[in-house]
């Protein structure tokens, strides 16, 4: 694999690693399955393109994009809290909703942003190639998402999160409010979502309305992959295990389409995306097999 092919896996696996994040606080967390992530994922490109492509100041888009994807997150929660519709179909709904929202944003199926600013090449020096830096600032920006997350989930409010997800019911007998516990973890999750579709638009050069199909999948692979690299409880190690996951995977899926002698092509992903994640759920089966052999 070229230098070149390498960063490359490497900047779309720091770009999911922010999915990762949000579905790791959605389905562990939270244990909300949700599915909006297809959606608010093209939703934070969709918001972005359109920002930037106006004229509107790529950080300020950037912004909005999160904002938005965090609104989406919200609108899963409150059907699934107030309206007291299942969690898994509120989200399918909400996924179904947001393709048709995400149309009438873009204004069409896919809006190109090949000549104009963004914030990779607004910050970019002059004696650095872009697959070079554009790695750089992701890995930054995910660090700090990282590091955001893990003081967040140590204070009073997610730690009331997290105690949602384990026993909801204990925790209103502790007097948590749960139901604002999961707008709150639904909006951060579906947020960090829409920051990473901003990030994809502006790196690949453009937003598609089919961007977002299979954006769970990945979510949850590098989840999986993360958790057998490195299983742990501890949040800050259980975050660190996702980004690794997401880099991991990126890596796998770049190395098997570029080895010529196994003969994988473009339209194979999904195939060694699945094989990759029944990889990833046999290993801790196997490993607790032979412990308690041994």
């Amino acid at each position: 694999m070229s230098l070149f092919s390498l960063l490359g896996a490497v900047e779309i696996g720091l770009i999911f690693a922010l999915v990762a994040l949000g579905v790791y606080i959605s389905f562990r967390l939270l244990r909300f399955p949700d599915l909006t992530v297809d959606g608010s994922f093209p939703l934070g490109g969709a918001v972005c393109a359109v920002l930037i492509s106006t004229g509107t100041n790529p950080w300020i888009a950037t912004v909005a994009a999160t904002a938005a994807g965090a609104v989406a997150g919200t609108v899963t929660g409150w059907l699934n809290v107030k309206l007291k519709i299942m969690d898994l179909l509120a989200s399918i709904l909400m996924m179904i909703a947001l393709y048709s929202v995400n149309l009438r944003i873009m204004g069409g199926p896919n809006i190109p942003l090949i000549n104009d600013p963004t914030i990779f090449n607004m910050l970019q020096p002059e004696s650095m190639d872009d697959y070079v830096f554009r790695p750089l600032l992701l890995l930054v920006i995910v660090v700090m998402a990282k590091l955001a997350l893990d003081w967040f989930f140590a204070t009073e409010r997610g730690l009331a999160i997290r105690a949602t997800g384990s026993n909801a019911r204990m925790a209103r007998a502790q007097g948590v409010n749960t139901g604002g516990m999961i707008l709150l973890g639904m909006a951060i999750s579906n947020g960090l979502v829409g920051l990473a579709g901003a990030m994809f638009v502006q790196t690949q050069g453009g937003s598609d309305i089919s961007m977002g199909i299979g954006t769970i999948v990945i979510g949850l692979a590098a989840v999986i992959v993360g958790e057998s690299i490195l299983p742990s409880r501890k949040i800050i190690w259980a975050t660190l295990a996702v980004v690794i996951g997401a880099i991991v995977y990126r890596f796998f899926i770049a190395a098997a389409l570029n080895s010529d002698f196994i003969g994988l092509k473009a339209q194979d992903l999904n195939l060694v995306t699945a094989v990759l994640v029944t990889i990833a759920l046999v290993i801790p089966q196997l490993k607790r097999k032979f412990s308690r052999k041994s």
